[in-house]
This record gives C-alpha cells, sequence and structure tokens, in this order.
C-alpha cells in the first residue's frame, strides 16, 4: 500500500485528484470561438475567452464562419460541418451578426452553452447567454450580462509614465461629424500648452488620407509631436502604447477604444466631435462623464484636475467570473481518471 505522504506529493504537485486509489485530472474546458473576420469583433471575444484562460485550464478553438445563409442551412438540418472532428464545446462564443445563426446551429448539432456578445440580431431568449453593453439599452426576457461598454482584450499593466500622452483620431461615422480643423485645434492646444510631455498621434482606418498632412501644417515646429499612422503600425502597438503612457486623449466617435483605455487603467480626456443625432453611442459618453470616468476637453482647461485613471473597468474578468460561478466550476470539477495506483 502507498505510503499517505506519496498520495499528498501527487496532489500538491500535480493539482490532481485521488479517489479509489486512481489517480484523476481536470478536464480543460472546450470553447469554440467563432470569428466574422472583423479585428473589434474578435477582440471582444478574444478578451473574454484570455479572462476564462486565467480562471481555467482551456482548449480554445477558433472557427471561421461565412455568410449566415449557411448557417441557416445548418441549422435547419442540425449538422453543422465546421464542428466535424473537433472536441465537443463547452462553450460558443461569438461576436457579430455573421456569428449568430452559427451559434445556434453549432449548439444544435454539438450541444454546448452559446454565448453572444453584443446585442443580437435575433432575439436573446435564443442564446445560453447574452453580454450586452449598456449604451445598447437592452430590455427583453433573457440571461443577460450587462456591461460597461464592449469586451476587450486590453490588461492593466505596465509602467503608464506622466510624461507620455497618446491621441487617437477616429474619422467620419454614422454617428459623429468629423470636422478636421476643430479636431486639429484641440490637439494643438494640449501639445502646445505642455511642452514637457511627448504626445504621440496615431489615426485609424477611417481617418481622412489628409489628416496628418492637414495636422503637421497646423503645429510646426513640435518637438514634442510624433505621429504614427495607422498603416505604420503593428499588431499589439495599441497596447504596448497604453502600457507606457498615463493619459489617452481619444475623438469621440472611437466608442470601443475609449473603453479599451479605461480597461487598461489610463486617464481618459475626449476629443469633442458633433454628434450627428442622439445615439446609443453618445448617452453611453455622457454617463462615462457623468460618472468622472472620462473628462471632454475644452479650452479653459477646467478638465485638468479630473483627468485620472479609473479603476472601474475589467469587464471581460467580471464575466469570466460569472461564468466560472455559474456554468464551469462544475465542469472543471468533472475528474477523469489518467492511471492507477494499484
Amino acid at each position: 500500500m502507498l505510503d499517505i505522504h506519496y498520495y499528498v506529493y501527487l496532489i500538491e504537485v500535480y493539482g490532481s485528484m485521488i479517489d479509489n486509489g486512481n489517480v484523476h485530472t481536470r478536464q480543460p474546458i472546450i470553447i469554440w470561438r467563432l470569428i466574422d473576420g472583423k479585428p473589434g469583433h474578435q477582440n471582444q471575444s478574444e478578451g473574454l475567452v484570455a479572462a476564462i484562460e486565467r480562471r481555467h485550464a482551456c482548449r480554445c478553438y477558433d472557427i471561421p464562419v461565412q455568410t449566415g445563409l449557411n448557417g441557416i442551412k445548418a441549422y435547419l438540418s442540425a449538422s453543422w460541418s465546421l464542428g466535424k472532428n473537433l472536441p465537443l464545446p463547452d462553450l460558443i462564443i461569438g461576436a457579430g451578426h455573421r456569428t449568430h445563426i452559427h451559434l445556434l446551429a453549432a449548439r444544435k448539432a454539438y450541444g454546448g452553452k452559446a454565448i453572444v456578445l453584443m446585442k443580437p440580431s435575433l432575439p436573446a431568449s435564443l442564446f445560453d447567454l447574452s453580454i450586452i453593453p449598456e449604451h445598447d439599452q437592452f430590455h427583453g426576457f433573457a440571461r443577460v450580462l450587462q456591461t460597461k461598454g464592449v469586451l476587450n482584450s486590453m490588461r492593466a499593466t505596465g509602467p503608464h509614465h506622466p510624461n507620455k500622452a497618446l491621441i487617437m483620431v477616429g474619422g467620419p461615422s454614422k454617428h459623429y461629424d468629423f470636422d478636421m480643423p476643430d479636431l486639429i485645434k484641440q490637439i494643438k492646444q494640449l501639445v502646445e500648452e505642455d511642452s514637457s510631455k511627448h504626445y504621440t498621434v496615431t489615426t485609424s482606418r477611417r481617418t481622412p488620407a489628409s489628416f496628418v498632412d492637414e495636422l503637421h501644417k497646423a503645429i510646426q515646429p513640435c518637438v514634442n509631436l510624433e505621429v504614427v499612422s495607422v498603416d505604420k503600425t503593428k499588431s499589439g502597438w495599441v497596447a504596448e502604447q497604453l502600457a507606457d503612457v498615463a493619459t489617452a486623449w481619444i475623438s469621440e466617435d472611437s466608442v470601443s477604444m475609449i473603453y479599451e483605455v479605461l480597461t487598461a487603467r489610463v486617464a481618459v480626456g475626449i476629443l469633442n466631435m458633433t454628434s450627428k443625432r442622439e445615439s446609443r453611442l453618445a448617452w453611453g459618453i455622457n454617463q462615462l462623464i457623468a460618472a468622472n470616468d472620462v473628462v471632454r476637453f475644452d479650452t479653459l482647461g477646467a478638465y485638468k484636475p479630473h483627468l485620472r485613471p479609473s479603476f472601474n473597468y475589467f469587464e471581460a474578468d467580471r464575466c469570466a467570473e460569472w461564468l466560472h460561478e455559474q456554468w464551469l466550476m462544475p465542469m472543471a470539477d468533472d475528474l477523469v481518471p489518467v492511471t492507477s495506483l494499484g
């Protein structure tokens, strides 16, 4: 018969459990992540998966999906070929309209729990869980977790140097007018008022091609300003910058980026843009300002005493903790015998 100290050794070193002489190990959580090719959507599901992985051993499979028509056919036939030869899922996660019917088709064919990120185009009650931003103002009967903004994969890490700031410029959108001269005027005042701070300006895919030239014309010469256009950045560049800076100024149209910066625990300032109409996005930004989580630029500098990081944004981890407590802890306690001690 084996000495009890050997059992203790197995428990402490391998994190295993022993029952009736058998060594057992915890099964990994199997996640299918449905992706539609849009970076913003992938960033949301990536953030949730990473938060789950910080709590559980997981195996995640990324599955690209095509048009919704293919998903409808798969749902009606209860045969979803994209999951063929994969381990059966515990969780199926998707963000973006194209993934919605595929989430249901995959669950119907293989089981698991279907989790949709953002307000779905189909009834939320069809999914096991809907993770929906507060600014979407969801009303209905479904299992819903409301979040402060969309999920993201940002982490609160880095030195956050107080003498460095990032300026992030968006572009024309259906919600906001893009007044280039006014936006440049705001950036010019920020940069020229504090020559001790180094500012890095970056653009987005929506930024007009003429913006960088117009900015250089307006601010010349300027030793504390660097412009890095989006085509000069690589994957992960923004996360690296946010780990390095203490402050970020973001054009008002870039709502998802505002929540990423808040998650990174960097102080957020909003560069003003004119809203075309009342919208859920404008409502969300006003809520952030009312909560003193962000400030809005003003020429008199009234924002300055209030420009500080918020510690209220860890939404991916909050959702992962709910999943851990409600669903995943029982799954992780399922034990698989791997050998016998005789």
